[in-house]
């Protein structure tokens, strides 16, 4: 199989990720999506949203999104667990991973594509009242991940999942938004640089 990555936009980065917290290596296809390469025919004939990351099995078939790779992934190799492995642990890697996605990456992207000059060209409209009430979302969701991580480790209670995986790519990806963590979110700062010093992090 093999995986066409985006390099420093924060889906790709997610799954790589999760790949080197799994310790698997993928033959990687490389798309420049600065140049944008991802919208280039390679692409769109494996991806008609034309995005990244795609992952090419080796009988053809193709997944797209990535926490479907991810999942896929898990399936084949579930050591170490990162979406839970006692029912419980399931349903809360879950939950998180979605109160990640839907409250924070989803905002702090939406105030990178509606906010940052940059992305003008990729945008067809950029709508600054968007940005400007999603900077208000973020820090929301920001202050409900906080509150959860002044009990816990990690974001779905003690072990390090994907939904560390998820909010930790959303938090770095604030810096390109324009966006800071609050100086008195000491949780998150403390978890952040935790996740941080992980080898897959550099992934």
């Amino acid at each position: 199989m093999k995986l066409f990555d985006g390099g420093r936009a924060p889906n790709p980065r997610r799954t790589r990720m999760f790949l080197a917290e799994k310790g698997i290596e993928i033959a990687t296809v490389p798309i420049d999506m600065a140049k944008g390469e991802h919208r280039g025919e390679a692409i769109a004939a494996r991806n008609r949203l034309k995005r990244l990351p795609v992952l090419e099995l080796d009988d053809g078939t193709i997944l797209t999104e990535s926490i479907a790779i991810c999942r896929y992934v898990e399936a084949l190799h579930p050591d170490p667990p990162l979406f839970g492995r006692t029912p419980i642990e399931i349903g809360l890697v879950e939950m998180w991973n979605r109160r990640a996605e839907l409250e924070l990456y989803l905002a702090v992207g939406a105030v990178f594509r509606h906010g940052h000059p940059g992305m003008a060209v990729a945008e067809p409209v950029q709508i600054a009242e968007w940005a400007e009430l999603n900077r208000g979302r973020a820090i929301e969701a920001l202050a409900m991940i906080e509150e959860q991580l002044s009990a816990n480790a990690f974001l779905a209670g003690a072990a390090f999942s994907v939904a560390d995986i998820t909010a930790f790519v959303a938090v770095g990806f604030m810096k390109a938004a324009n966006l800071d963590v609050p100086d008195d979110f000491t949780h998150v700062k403390r978890w952040y640089e935790s996740v941080r010093e992980r080898p897959s992090a550099s992934a």
